[in-house]
């Protein structure tokens, strides 16, 4: 309702602002005007130097937006290739940010400096092969160096060694909710298809299959720190995509198909939690959490909890009504407090059997008791005598 009177108010102040230029208008009837449609000096003269104004205005909203909004950019990677992974964005930013820099300097520089004059005539020439090759042969250059780091950098991310030493974990997606499936002690995930989908089973493993016997399935994602993962995903209906900023990754999740990602963890939750540019940050959220549980509980509601930073898996494809709701914590813990975390989790055959056996125990027919009725000794049976008749 708020937005709603606000586009009112807005479209009643236009119509206002209108109204008034037009009664400007009628006041100078009479006056001494140019009505020409032609410009003159003085009007190419104030379009040039609104040039220059919009150009300083520019630069200056960039400049703002460079402090004001900084502290949002994810400054530490979790993983690995995160690293390389920012290095390929800042040299990006950078090669843009310069280009920016002088191109629209320069275009509104010569908007102001050729704008038009009474007697000046425009020099025209067809064409300056020299120029051309300038301002063609830098950007080739410059892209060409951009997409070959890209590439080296994206093939060196996705690569995995058929020897090293990595683990296996399944991510499945469907609406509105993650689950991870871990490929036990043989690390090797056993054949999954949506048509075997069956009650606890919600992710489709096929139970006969072998590979698929200590295969474990949990809704919070744990690894272990300096192990490689490798993630396999999956998605039961739309198109989704598994994104984990903190770590540098992102892969799209397509019903019918499998696709890949790997990184390696190098920093566990908790040492996230302490890292300088993460206190700060939990610190400005608490900040603004604790303004709002102010208003709330003078509203008679029950208070915000303070913040605590996780890692997430979030989705990062517009998949439906509950989009900004489909995450996943990720724990990244030592290997030691991974392993005792595992040991605890069932596997999904045992949580398909235990739902059988519940299932037969609700099913089974219940025998009906058999309720001995009692007889009084005490009473004398009488008999009747039968009586002859003659």
């Amino acid at each position: 309702m708020t937005s709603l009177l606000v586009i009112i108010v807005l479209l009643l102040v236009g119509v206002a602002i209108w109204q008034m230029t037009k009664i400007f208008d009628l006041t100078q009837v009479g006056a001494n005007r140019n009505r020409s449609q032609i410009a003159d000096n003085k009007d190419n003269n104030i379009q040039g130097y609104l040039m220059f104004g919009f150009l300083v205005f520019l630069y200056i909203f960039v400049i703002y937006g460079l402090f004001a909004w900084s502290h949002l950019v994810l400054i530490d990677p979790a993983s690995e290739h995160g690293t390389d992974y920012d290095n390929l964005m800042w040299i990006t930013f950078g090669v843009v940010f310069f280009v920016i820099a002088i191109t629209q300097a320069l275009l509104f520089y010569f908007a102001f400096k050729y704008r038009g004059a009474e007697g000046k005539q425009a020099v025209y020439f067809a064409d300056n092969d020299k120029l051309e090759f300038i301002w063609t042969i830098i950007p080739v250059f410059v892209l060409a160096g951009l997409i070959l780091y890209g590439l080296y950098t994206w093939t060196n991310i996705m690569f995995v060694d058929e020897d090293e030493d990595v683990m296996y974990v399944e991510l499945y997606a469907k609406q509105f909710a993650w689950t991870a499936r871990y490929s036990g002690k043989d690390n090797v995930l056993g054949k999954a298809n949506v048509r075997l989908i069956e009650g606890i089973n919600t992710m489709g493993v096929d139970m006969e299959d072998p590979n698929a016997q200590d295969d474990i399935a949990t809704t919070e994602l744990h690894i272990p720190k300096g192990k490689k993962i490798v993630f396999k995903l999956r998605s039961q209906d739309v198109l989704h995509s598994a994104f984990m900023p903190h770590f540098r990754a992102q892969m799209n999740c397509v019903p019918g198909m499998v696709t890949q990602f790997a990184f390696r963890p190098i920093m566990t939750t908790d040492e996230m939690r302490q890292t300088e540019h993460m206190i700060e940050k939990v610190h400005n959220i608490n900040k603004i959490r604790s303004k709002k549980s102010t208003e709330l509980v003078a509203n008679g509601e029950s208070p915000l909890d303070p913040y605590t930073f996780d890692y997430l898996l979030l989705c990062n494809k517009i998949c439906g009504a509950s989009h900004y709701n489909m995450q996943m914590k990720i724990v990244v813990d030592t290997p030691e407090d991974y392993q005792n975390w595992l040991k605890n989790q069932p596997t999904i055959a045992k949580t398909v059997i235990d739902e059988k056996i519940a299932k037969a125990a609700e099913n089974a027919p219940v025998a009906t008791p058999v309720i001995a009725k009692k007889v009084d000794s005490t009473k004398v049976a009488v008999v009747a005598t039968p009586i002859a008749v003659k």
